[in-house]
Order: structure tokens, then sequence, then C-alpha cells
């Protein structure tokens, strides 16, 4: 049985919120549509 590749949380990608301008990094829930993720939240998307 292989083992599963462990990426550290320091080694993912990273982009910068539209809106409060902080960085954010990738999360598994946006695997599927990480190009289009602008935002680091709920809060800031509606906002």
């Amino acid at each position: 049985m292989p083992a599963k590749k462990q990426i550290k949380k320091q080694h993912l990608p990273q982009k910068i919120c539209a809106t409060c301008d902080r960085p954010f990094t990738w999360r598994k829930k946006w695997k599927d549509t990480w190009e289009d993720v602008k935002y680091c939240s709920k809060r800031c998307k509606g906002g």
C-alpha cells in the first residue's frame, strides 16, 4: 500500500485577496476551482 505524499503548509500556493489584500493559502475545497478563487472568505466576497 503506497504512502500518500504529504505537502507541508508552507509549500502550498498562495494568492492575495482582491478585497482585503491579505495573503491566503490553497484549501482542499478549492482544488478544482483554484484558478477562479479571488477572495479569502465569504465575507470578503460579499463586501
